[in-house]
């Protein structure tokens, strides 16, 4: 890890959806002589063109992944997704000698176990955390569930309505353990049957109350000590228009060009950021470990200040998008902070532009995909999206040889991509202002052709306004 700027460093990324494909691009713009592998559990076409080698495997071979790593002598690991930081890579890994950017098993409860993390902030006296009880049965959850709702048993979902309730599975759902009152459960006991679910699959449930205001991530970069936030972004998980449909991994989400959100004042941030360090100090004291990673709070805004939402132990996705196309600061650099504990001697900088990011997905997504879609071609015109200042990160796709045979100039055989039942590919639009970069994202997914859909409706002038009322109309 001492290397000299102009010795060479190999980086491996492990992970394969558009996140990665983001990161693997931030890291292929240092000014370091770098050589990226990656570890991938199927392959992205995306990473595939900027790495120096990849393999295929399975996340849980840890044996592999150390066989990888000492074959391709690398220096430092990126984790991109949660599954290998729940699994523990980040300790295999440091068996042999390998330092990562992603937190330790023990740290990674931050996402991996929702009880974990509310209870760190309670005991440690964190602010930020809802009125909340973890149940490992049944026993008193109708009674709680019913408080929360005012004692009512019908859910309302309007402005006159300052109660509910929020029913969460303890661990990794990708993004859809989480069910809302009013719009997911119509009655108490719609909350009482989903919570009996999550304690089956998962031995406990967390329910809490529901929270009214307007929601915000802030990632932040960690290096066990310090911790610096990047900035902030407002990701859309509902699949339709207007807020409307089933929870998603994410549809999409922008950022603005002063690193706030339209309806988010300094103050805001400035509080998600002094939890976020508070919970890295109570990390430390808690299990004697420091956390070196992205440390990902979900906040809301509400009428009095933030709240939090959850924790996640890695950049988001779409928000990795939204934030590494715009770092200025070498993403080499930041890695190699935060493994070395040096994040407080590093200058980060981010362009002041604004960013949305669109999500292209299969028809169907994500409850009800089309039969057979895995035959279904996706087309994505990369020149012309280049052309337009846009750019493409491929998420779930499967390239595949073409079936006619057929061979480009260069008489390589041509390849074409597929989809599967998840997201497929984000693309992102950058300009001085949401407005223009909603724009031109859109123009990007004209690019993109097949068995797909997407939310126009993010980034836009309305929607964005919408928001801002409601935080007005919350506020005053």
């Amino acid at each position: 890890m001492n290397k000299k700027e102009n010795q060479e460093l190999n980086i491996l990324l492990i992970g394969n959806g558009a996140r990665e494909h983001a990161i693997a691009e931030a890291i292929k713009r240092s000014k370091h002589s770098i050589k990226l592998f990656a570890y991938m559990k199927s392959k992205n076409p995306g990473i595939v063109k900027l790495a120096d080698g990849y393999v295929l495997g399975k996340y849980d071979d840890f044996d592999e992944i150390k066989s990888y790593c000492t074959l391709t002598n690398i220096n430092f690991a990126v984790i991109g997704p949660e599954n290998p930081l729940e699994l523990g890579i980040v300790d295999a890994l440091e068996e042999i000698g390998v330092k990562s950017v992603g937190p330790k098993k023990v740290l990674a409860q931050l996402e991996t176990s929702k009880s974990f993390t509310r209870n760190l902030l309670t005991k440690y006296k964190i602010p930020g955390n809802p009125l909340f009880k973890v149940f490992p049965t049944k026993n008193g959850l109708y009674d709680f569930i019913k408080s929360l709702n005012g004692n009512k048993n019908d859910c309302k979902n309007d402005a006159s309505n300052n109660y509910g309730f929020v029913i969460k599975a303890d661990g990794l759902m990708g993004g859809k353990g989480v069910k809302v009152s009013g719009d997911h459960l119509n009655t108490v006991q719609d909350g009482v049957n989903y919570a009996e679910e999550c304690i089956i699959n998962d031995s406990r449930v967390v329910v809490e109350e529901k929270f009214i205001g307007q929601e915000f991530s802030l990632m932040c970069f960690c290096d066990g000590k310090t911790v610096v936030g990047m900035p902030a972004v407002q990701d859309h998980k509902r699949a339709f228009e207007d807020d409307q449909g089933p929870n998603t991994g994410g549809m999409g989400s922008y950022s603005d060009k002063n690193h706030l959100l339209p309806f988010l004042t300094q103050k805001d941030y400035d509080d998600a950021l002094a939890i976020t360090q508070n919970v890295c100090d109570a990390l430390k004291k808690e299990t004697s470990q420091e956390y070196k990673g992205i440390m990902y709070g979900g906040f809301i805004a509400v009428k009095d200040g933030v709240r939090l939402i959850e924790y996640n132990a890695r950049f988001g996705d779409p928000e990795a998008m939204n934030v590494l196309a715009i770092l200025k600061t070498d993403f080499v650099d930041v890695c190699l902070a935060i493994i070395n504990g040096g994040l407080n001697n590093l200058t980060l900088e981010f362009d002041n532009k604004a960013t949305v990011c669109k999500y292209v997905v299969p028809e169907g997504y994500p409850d009800e995909p089309v039969t057979n879609i895995s035959d279904e071609k996706l087309i994505v015109n990369e020149k012309k999206i280049h052309l337009l200042g846009a750019r493409a990160y491929y998420a779930s796709v499967d390239e595949r040889k073409d079936e006619t045979g057929k061979k480009d100039t260069d008489k390589k055989e041509i390849s074409s991509l597929y989809m599967t039942s998840s997201r497929a590919v984000g693309v992102l639009g950058i300009a001085n202002t949401i407005s223009d970069a909603e724009k031109i994202a859109e123009q990007a997914v004209a690019c993109i052709s097949g068995r797909i859909f997407h939310r126009k409706d993010i980034g836009t002038k309305e929607l964005v306004e919408k928001r801002v009322k409601h935080m007005k109309e919350i506020r005053s």
